[in-house]
């Protein structure tokens, strides 16, 4: 009777405990020392894959390549902090929050928006990043003049799925045509570059970085006047900053994560995103 008692507390436990798994332990903390986290490895500056562990980078599960970025300079921080071994897996977008929720990773790193709709399936830490908008078009486009998110009527946009700049941004601008989303944020710049689209609405160090590729791109940025995007205080903190998704519940994970992001500044996370952007590929 005590060990059928012992077993049936046990299966309670798990329950409660929804993110115990062979990557956690019963507090919620990572176990045998391994933090694992996803990104796509294909968000410049955020994460980007790479042939060699060149300017820090750490070794992509199963692959022969390597990746790097401001996501990465923030997961080294983390690990830092208690001693963690780093493990990255690839992870494609719209796998990030089932990857958490299986708690098949402890935690996705990945320059994802703290959205609401993402609130009701993961528990976010942060900020780690405060984002601001920003629109890519050709040098050669009469765009380059336009000085507001209202002078795209007729043109053509797009931006990268499950984001708010598709799903909350674009809708903002009047007369446009918003095309399909674009399955990631390469894919996103190649329909610009190809002249499949007019425009595309991203953050402003995916649209920096993105110049260093694109000798042909002009990067719009309405940061802090009339023809910016228009979002409420509340909605930017709810809906637009970036932050780490853990899994729901894991108020022991959570809690050690934002213990490291307290101790940094608005101008910190800047200052090691301007680092990330210094040494992101260039396409040559």
């Amino acid at each position: 009777m005590k060990k059928l008692l012992t077993l049936l507390l046990t299966v309670c436990l798990l329950f409660s405990f929804g993110c115990s798994s062979q990557q956690t332990n019963d507090s919620g903390l990572i176990k045998d020392g391994v933090f694992t986290i996803a990104m796509e490895c294909s968000y410049s500056p955020y994460n980007w894959a790479q042939a060699d562990d060149s300017n820090g980078a750490v070794k992509i599960k199963d692959s022969n390549d390597y990746v790097n970025g401001y996501d990465i300079m923030i997961a080294k921080m983390i690990c830092a902090e208690y001693g963690w071994q780093l493990e990255v897996v690839r992870s494609d977008w719209d796998s990030l929050v089932p990857a958490v929720q299986s708690r098949r990773i402890d935690a996705a790193i990945a320059g994802q928006s703290m959205t609401a709709e993402r609130s009701l399936a993961v528990d976010f830490v942060g900020p780690y990043y405060y984002a601001t908008f920003a629109i890519l078009v050709k040098k050669d486009s009469n765009l380059v003049n336009a000085t507001s998110i209202n002078d795209f009527s007729g043109m053509k946009g797009t931006a990268q799925m499950s984001t708010i700049w598709y799903t909350d941004c674009l809708p903002q601008m009047s007369g446009v045509e918003i095309l399909t989303p674009s399955e990631s944020a390469s894919a996103m710049l190649m329909a610009l570059e190809t002249n499949k689209c007019d425009f595309v609405v991203t953050d402003l160090p995916t649209a920096t970085s993105a110049l260093k590729v694109y000798d042909d791109f002009y990067l719009l940025d309405f940061t802090n006047t009339a023809g910016d995007f228009q979002f409420s205080q509340q909605e930017r903190e709810e809906n637009v900053n970036i932050g780490i998704s853990v899994c729901k519940g894991n108020t022991a994970l959570l809690t050690a994560i934002n213990n490291v992001l307290n101790k940094m500044t608005v101008e910190d996370f800047n200052e090691l995103m301007e680092k990330a952007i210094l040494i992101a590929p260039t396409g040559e």
